[in-house]
């Protein structure tokens, strides 16, 4: 069953009866078929209550970043600029709802009067959803959660952030690569941060071939919020 409730950050849905540490359950191990049948059918209900909640008009954009990092950091600011920006250019914004990036995208959306969503994920160490959201659904599975982040977006901005952020931004690449999704555009920003990954990919991974030069063309650099929107709205209009 699905129950709807309401909250000062927005609207939640979440399943009764959801029991936590379900996706650990999950991924334990080999398991029964009676097991894995009913793990199925919480995803499906996972995924139904994400194609239901997530409706809404306008292009979206979705921002990765850590929760790490608090108000007045530099990266937040960047964050709650590029919130801002995208909003008054007629994105949505679409986080992973928690806080640090995430809060700071969500709230210069909401400054700016833009449309601001969340698609939070439930953690041992409890991650609330950020208060600048006008709606959010939390998810127990993070592969679930990955899948929404990327379905309901035309474009995606890489800030920086740890080990979440770099699942979340390399899945996006792979699935561009392999034409698993189409090619929107993916912006990175914080030259700064990202140098020494980029140095990385091109002594490392183009040197010895494991990926090839063109494919580093589907992450483009972005030092402000303008230059950001600007690859942004080129990349839709091509895609």
């Amino acid at each position: 069953m699905i129950k709807q409730a309401s909250g000062g950050a927005g609207e939640s849905y979440t399943l009764l009866g959801k029991v936590r540490g379900a996706e650990r359950l999950f991924l334990s191990g080999r398991r029964n078929r009676e097991a894995d049948l009913e793990s199925a059918v919480k995803f499906f209900l996972e995924f139904l209550r994400g194609f239901e909640s997530l409706d809404f008009d306008g292009p979206s954009v979705t921002v990765f970043g850590s929760a790490r990092f608090e108000e007045g950091h530099r990266y937040y600011e960047l964050a709650r600029e590029l919130g801002r920006g995208l909003a008054k250019s007629g994105y949505n914004v679409i986080t992973g709802g928690g806080p640090g990036i995430m809060e700071a995208a969500n709230r210069g959306a909401k400054e700016a009067g833009g449309l601001s969503l969340g698609c939070n994920i439930q953690l041992p160490m409890e991650q609330e959803p950020n208060p600048y959201l006008d709606h959010f659904i939390e998810f127990e599975h993070f592969f679930i959660r990955k899948v929404m982040l990327v379905k309901y977006s035309s474009a995606f901005v890489v800030m920086p952030g740890g080990f979440g952020t770099l699942d979340e931004a390399f899945e996006v690449i792979t699935l561009i690569q392999t034409e698993k999704l189409g090619a929107f555009p993916i912006v990175s920003m914080g030259r700064e941060f990202w140098g020494k990954l980029a140095d990385f990919i091109d002594d490392t991974l183009i040197s010895e071939g494991t990926i090839s030069s063109e494919d580093t063309r589907l992450i483009q650099p972005a030092e402000t919020v303008d230059d950001a929107i600007m690859l942004i709205r080129q990349g839709i209009g091509a895609s």
